[in-house]
């Protein structure tokens, strides 16, 4: 493994050139790895660990008895920490796998595969399971640990990852900002807005700019952004915002008032107030939090 400057550790998996895949079944009392970052793509289930805390990305949450993530995102942080967890049974399975193995094959361009890569797509800021998904490839999970078979391994893999691009209330964990992945929408109008927020969040960003740049009135884009994307115009961008700051505060030593109007807040305390909402923790307690499960050297 090697350590970034912010003192993140970049794993270097053991995954080999040879292999599709590397598989790891561990049964454990608690968590000790750092903060972390990888190439590879990784799906990492959990169970009988209720009370961990799981971070990827500048997401942070406390899990129940069972996880299952799914990150695709290259270097994205990401860390499972012991916190108010007492469970002596944990079991954790990490399947580790090149984004080489379908992602620039010609396989996953075709029709069958669409709802993998589709998966793919989403997972780059990290996404989790609901009970009911984990439950229902839980046999698939276990049984990739024991299959001898290579070949077999791999039809196991795919058929788990095809299961699991079938589910649809999956959560997105990071944001595509603090990811550092460019969000894409099928509607070329929201495309082209999502794209001048994105190049322009350190700005003030006008509705009616915005509305003009697609031929439509303020009052009608409103609504079309909402419906298209699920969220106002004016939470999108703060979210973006958001996104940019809580990376700032991770990569660089900038003060907290620093990155505010850098990331397009022109008020300190409304900035403060926001990211206390939105994170539920302040921007000092998010920096802490992060320098917490980092490695120490």
């Amino acid at each position: 493994m090697s350590i970034t400057n912010s003192h993140i550790i970049h794993e270097m998996t053991p995954l080999s050139e040879k292999d599709c895949f590397y598989v790891v079944d561990r049964h454990k009392t608690e968590f000790t790895y750092p903060i972390h970052c990888h190439a590879e793509f990784e799906l990492n289930f959990i169970e009988h660990a209720n009370g961990v805390k799981r971070t990827v990305g500048d997401s942070s949450e406390i899990i129940g008895d069972y996880d299952l993530v799914l990150i695709t995102g290259k270097e994205l942080e990401h860390v499972w920490e012991q916190h108010e967890c007492t469970s002596p049974l944990i079991r954790e399975i990490t399947i580790q796998f090149s984004s080489n193995l379908l992602g620039q094959s010609e396989l996953i361009g075709k029709n069958q595969f669409d709802s993998i890569r589709k998966m793919f797509d989403r997972a780059q800021c990290g996404i989790s399971f609901p009970l009911s998904a984990i439950l229902k490839v839980y046999h698939l999970l276990d049984k990739q640990t024991r299959e001898e078979q290579g070949f077999y391994s791999v039809i196991n893999f795919l058929t788990l990852l095809h299961e699991l691009s079938l589910v649809e209330d999956y959560k997105t964990l990071a944001s595509s900002s603090f990811a550092k992945i460019n969000t894409q929408s099928e509607s070329r109008r929201i495309q082209k807005v999502q794209n001048h927020i994105n190049e322009n969040y350190k700005n003030n960003i006008r509705l009616e700019k915005l509305s003009e740049m697609v031929n439509m009135t303020p009052t009608a884009f409103s609504r079309f952004f909402k419906l298209r994307t699920g969220r106002t115009l004016s939470d999108y961008i703060t979210d973006i915002r958001i996104g940019h700051a809580s990376r700032m505060l991770v990569d660089t030593q900038h003060s907290i008032a620093e990155i505010c109007y850098d990331c397009g807040f022109n008020n300190l305390s409304n900035f403060n107030r926001i990211f206390k909402k939105k994170k539920e923790c302040s921007p000092k307690e998010f920096r802490d939090n992060y320098k917490k499960t980092r490695i120490i050297v």
